[in-house]
């Protein structure tokens, strides 16, 4: 280190910050965007096994499940229930949030489009039945014009998240309550 002082000291100060950049990006509290995320192979921006494919091809069970351990990697997040099955009203995940708030998710692991009855379903529930402030339907495939329309119509629209935005928010971008 007495041979070069200030490059052996910029090392060490680089080495340090790369370190903690780490440290906070696998803890959550620091967000790098998707390519960088990536790029560090570090942390909840990376995810090599649930990829678009990968949730395509599990159960609806396995879906909904990963999708509340996919919630659960937000630091806002303080515990999430899987209450999916028949009968559910339309809750698949419920997700607690530190500030108090309740947010439901509806998860849909199908290869068609999802309609507008699904929109509506939702609507109806998350905030009378549910007691939640929002909601997102969360599918592996995409939405129907239909479906879209009828959600921009909604005093509160509802966030509809097809297989693009799930791969998005797999790889470190922001969960539909943010």
């Amino acid at each position: 280190m007495s041979a070069y002082p200030i490059t052996s000291t910029i090392v060490v100060v680089l080495a340090a910050v790369a370190a903690l950049t780490i440290y906070l990006v696998r803890t959550g509290r620091l967000r790098l965007p998707a390519g960088l995320a990536g790029a560090a192979g570090a942390g909840p921006g990376k995810d090599f096994t649930h990829t678009i494919v990968a949730y395509q091809n599990m159960g609806y069970t396995e879906f909904e499940h990963a999708m509340a351990d996919l919630a659960r990697r937000d630091p806002a997040v303080r515990k999430t229930e899987v209450s999916g099955g028949k009968n559910d009203r339309g809750l698949d995940v419920l997700v607690h949030l530190h500030s108090g708030d309740r947010y439901l998710l509806q998860c849909k692991r199908w290869k068609g489009r999802v309609g507008s009855e699904e929109v509506m379903k939702i609507n109806g529930t998350y905030r009378d039945i549910h007691s939640c402030v929002g909601a997102a339907i969360i599918t592996t495939s995409a939405f129907t014009a239909d479906a879209e329309r009828t959600n921009a119509m909604l005093p509160k629209a509802l966030r509809l998240i097809d297989g693009r935005g799930l791969a998005r928010w797999a790889s470190g971008g922001r969960p539909p309550w943010a």
